[in-house]
């Protein structure tokens, strides 16, 4: 039998597979200050869900500066040859059947990520959605289809990105906290914070310690001298922080309400 907090959780994270088309990507960086940096792509999306799937579609002797960074991503570069020996369309459509192969052979990832404006991805993104999954589309302002963003269940733009996150009235880590545990109460309040961005409600307990888990996969609770994940959070509520309540409904578990203001 399933405790109640773990189905719970397993209601509300999402498993996101990601798709680049990392040419549109490059075309709307070329008449805009500033590198392309996937890892600002990569925090926003941890924040979505856990990523089980990342591929990047190109002729990379093209884009040879940029296959550094997403192998230190570990992002899987499929080779797309140049387009006069291919094709237009030759990267689009390695995409999308690689995209709906998976849709259909892999039921556990609920969420699709379709890095580009590129207005050919509409049918995908229509069919993806057919199939029940939740797709969510990232781009550059300038290189997006306004047909693609609408059709998404959700758009988010790169330059967007580069902004700060929106204000979220989360704690700062004051001098009363010892050394030793700042960054973990900092990690703490940041992922708290991103779920608060994402509207999730309740927030358990389990989603907090997953999405921690998620930007820092080294995170334990005890090595910061808590013998389990709760004893972090009543840490952190005893020393005004957050506001903490038990779920009658996710088996007692703790919920956390919100920052103290």
């Amino acid at each position: 039998m399933e405790y109640p907090y773990i189905m719970a959780n397993r209601d509300t994270e999402r498993t996101l597979a990601v798709f680049i088309d990392f040419e549109n990507l490059a075309i709307g960086f070329k008449h805009r200050p500033g590198e392309f940096d996937i890892k600002k792509i990569q925090e926003r999306l941890l924040e979505k869900g856990k990523v089980i799937v990342k591929k990047a579609y190109a002729d990379w002797n093209e884009y040879h500066k940029y296959t550094r960074s997403l192998h230190e991503a570990a992002i899987e570069l499929i080779e797309i040859p140049k387009r006069s020996m291919t094709g237009k369309n030759s990267a689009d459509i390695r995409l999308a059947v690689d995209a709906m192969d998976l849709a259909w052979s892999k039921e556990h990832i609920d969420t699709f990520v379709v890095v580009s404006g590129d207005s050919d991805f509409t049918p995908l993104v229509s069919k993806l959605k057919e199939n029940g999954k939740h797709v969510i589309g990232l781009g550059m302002k300038q290189s997006t289809s306004d047909l693609l963003a609408n059709t998404c269940d959700e758009f988010i733009f790169y330059e967007d990105l580069e902004q700060p996150p929106p204000a979220t009235p989360s704690p700062s880590v004051d001098s009363g906290v010892p050394k030793d545990k700042r960054e973990v109460f900092d990690l703490l309040f940041e992922s708290i914070a991103a779920l608060l961005r994402e509207n999730r409600d309740p927030i358990f307990a389990s989603m907090v310690k997953d999405t921690m888990q998620r930007k820092r996969p080294s995170f334990n609770e005890t090595g910061y001298g808590y013998r389990s994940f709760s004893h972090l959070l009543e840490d952190a509520q005893k020393r005004g922080f957050i506001k903490l309540r038990r779920s009658r409904e996710a088996g007692g578990s703790y919920v956390v309400e919100g920052f103290v203001e």
